[in-house]
C-alpha cells in the first residue's frame, strides 16, 4: 500500500489528543467507558476508533490527574461500570486543550493554503 493511500492509524490521529477527546465526551454528562468508545465513534461518524488498551490507561490517568471522578452505578443493561464524570478542574483542562487544539488547526490550515 502506498503512503499516499494509507488511512491513518489510531496512534496517528489520536496522539496527544485522546485525553481531549475523552475530556469531551464525559463533560457531555456521566457515562462509562466502553460507551465512552461508542461515542466517539459515533461522533466522528466512525473515523476514531479507540481501543480499550488505549482508552482504559487514559481514563486512569485523567482520574490520577484529577480531571475526572468514576464512580460504580449500574448501567442501561443491569451491569456495574465505572461511570466518568468532568471534575471542575477537567473543565478547566478541556478548555486549555480545546483552545490548544483550535490554535493549531488554524496554523496548520494557514501553511496548506499557501500558494506556492
Amino acid at each position: 500500500m502506498s503512503r499516499h493511500s494509507k488511512e491513518p492509524t489510531e496512534a496517528e490521529l489520536l496522539q496527544g489528543t485522546l485525553d481531549m477527546l475523552i475530556l469531551k465526551v464525559v463533560a457531555l454528562r456521566p457515562i462509562h467507558g466502553y460507551a465512552i468508545v461508542q461515542r466517539l465513534r459515533h461522533i466522528s461518524k466512525e473515523a476514531l476508533l479507540v481501543r480499550q488498551g488505549s482508552l482504559y490507561p487514559a481514563l486512569y490517568r485523567l482520574e490520577r490527574r484529577g480531571w475526572v471522578k468514576a464512580n460504580w452505578k449500574q448501567t442501561e443493561r443491569g451491569r456495574q461500570a465505572k461511570f466518568y464524570r468532568l471534575t471542575p478542574s477537567g473543565r478547566d483542562q478541556l478548555d486549555v486543550e480545546t483552545s490548544g487544539w483550535k490554535r493549531l488547526c488554524d496554523a496548520i490550515a494557514l501553511v496548506l493554503e499557501t500558494a506556492e
